[in-house]
């Protein structure tokens, strides 16, 4: 350390640049929230019943709907008999890339009867993504959209029609 600089001063001085640089909720900042429960059921396919691993009883499983700037939140309680992780398809996890749900990448598996909270911002961010589980065998039936709006839906939403239609020459 340079002689004159105390621990104190250094200290908040790292705190400072770390406060400046990171993107922190705001207290105003409102939360979406969704509980998600990870279970089989039975599905007759044609004529054939079969266990199937589902969001909350449902195929596909919930929407999830935020507004640019919020904060996500989703509790997902494994009842399954699989290890299972969410991947937020498209969504930019920025400062918590933990939350990303690639298993032995960026997280743990959540195993069978466990469960894990996801909590991670949508920043500058809008369109229509999905939610899925990123285990190949229980991708197909474990998913759900994830639609981010605009902060300032007045102006922006309904996003615009095209202008027009491009169209191929005839041949």
């Amino acid at each position: 350390m340079k002689k004159g600089w105390s621990l104190p001063a250094v200290a908040g001085t790292v705190l400072l640049l770390l406060s400046a640089t990171t993107e922190l909720p705001s207290s105003s900042a409102s939360s979406v929230e969704h509980t998600f429960v990870v279970s089989q059921i039975n599905l007759t396919h044609l004529c054939k019943d079969m266990l199937v691993t589902v969001v909350n009883g449902q195929l596909p499983g919930p929407t999830i709907e935020v507004t640019d700037g919020e904060t996500v939140v989703v509790h997902v309680f494994n009842e399954s008999p699989y290890n299972v992780t969410i991947h937020w398809h498209g969504v930019k996890q920025r400062l918590n890339c933990w939350a990303d749900g690639v298993p032995m990448i960026t997280q743990c598996p959540i195993l069978p009867n466990h469960n894990f909270t996801y909590r991670f911002n949508v920043i500058d961010q809008e369109g229509t993504l999905w939610c899925h589980a990123h285990v190949p065998g229980l991708r197909a039936t474990l998913h759900g959209a994830f639609i981010i709006r605009p902060r300032h839906e007045a102006g922006s939403f309904p996003f615009p029609k095209p202008y027009g239609v491009r169209r191929s020459p005839s041949l």
